[in-house]
């Protein structure tokens, strides 16, 4: 009975170093000062590294809006490129701090991967890209085609999974690294590459001719992306969640980066614990009551952010879509901020 006793207490003192070793994530980023992303370095809109070397894009501004509200700077982040083998790995292992890189919560990855992912901060689809010289005008159409496309990853399989229930071959051209993958493609070495349609879309936006590509009609998987961190750490896991659904909630509420300063003199007593006027969230959160602000005041909302980097006026040209306010046709619904 004693070595029971003894055999439980051990276990369980090793269940809780485990638990405070994984659960000190807040502290840890504000010890060394920054915040370690991981990123795709290769993707325009998204994240990728201008001419100046200076990292742009939704999901870098999404890594930035972290940095606002744990340290009051958003500059405070340091950018690691992974491709989509390195990137689980990469936070599992503590390598990175937080993983914002167009990744796809799935089952799998909720669970046995050992990651928690936050609120979605894009809402994709797969789709196929081709050359307008093959004439194709469908997906049904690419019987016997090569497939550029990542290895790892949920395209991979949702590709298999589209030719296969459609009774079609395919010849999937592996290659892990994504602008290698991409330099492929646009050299004529598939017929076809595949991946989300916004990534499809930065890809042709930045190639030789853009002209001579098209998107093909097909969406054929839903992808919901969303930063991603470790098991095991709630409160980091709840200041990467509330940070993006603020960026969703500062735009419901019509606060942008330019008008929020304004914005603190309202007498709306949502916006007052918004902003930190009333304290009480950051406090929540383990953050400075001004946390929101931060947010808002450097990265802008969600609405900023999505028309700068991938919006109608950018290469990209997306429209909001299923990225749109709840409001106004789409999903993106932050949960109540009180």
């Amino acid at each position: 009975m004693k070595m029971t006793k003894l055999c439980v207490l051990a276990l369980a003192a090793v269940f809780m170093l485990s638990t405070v070793a994984l659960a000190g994530t807040l502290q840890d980023v504000r010890a060394k000062g920054f915040i370690q992303a991981g990123v795709n370095g290769g993707v325009f809109g998204f994240s990728m590294p201008d001419k100046k070397g200076v990292w742009k894009g939704l999901d870098v501004d999404t890594a930035r809006a972290i940095a606002a509200a744990v340290f009051g700077d958003a500059s405070k982040v340091k950018y690691v490129a992974l491709t989509a083998v390195q990137r689980l790995p990469a936070l599992q292992s503590g390598e990175i701090d937080v993983l914002c890189r167009n990744t796809t919560q799935t089952l799998t990855r909720d669970t046995v991967n050992g990651l928690n992912f936050a609120h979605v901060n894009f809402y994709d689809g797969q789709g196929f890209l081709v050359p307008k010289k093959l004439g194709v005008k469908s997906a049904k159409e690419l019987d016997g085609a090569t497939v550029c496309v990542l290895p790892g990853t949920t395209t991979e399989l949702n590709a298999a999974d589209f030719f296969r229930s459609h009774g079609m071959k395919w010849k999937p051209v592996v290659i892990e690294n994504t602008s290698e993958l991409n330099k492929a493609f646009f050299a004529g070495r598939c017929d076809v590459l595949t991946s989300d349609s916004s990534q499809l879309a930065a890809q042709r936006s930045v190639s030789p001719n853009p002209a001579n590509y098209v998107l093909l009609p097909e969406i054929i998987s839903k992808e919901p992306l969303a930063p991603v961190v470790r098991h095991g750490d709630d409160q980091w896991y709840d200041v990467v969640n509330w940070t993006v659904m603020a960026l969703i909630q500062a735009e419901e509420l019509g606060i942008t980066s330019k008008n929020v300063d304004q914005m603190l003199k309202s007498k709306d007593p949502r916006i007052k614990r918004f902003l930190g006027v009333t304290p009480g969230l950051g406090k929540a959160l383990g953050l400075d009551n001004k946390w929101a602000y931060n947010i808002v005041k450097q990265v802008g909302n969600y609405g900023e952010i999505f028309d700068r980097n991938v919006g109608p006026k950018t290469k990209l040209g997306l429209q909001r879509g299923l990225n749109a306010l709840w409001t106004k046709g789409g999903l993106m619904y932050a949960a109540p901020f009180r």
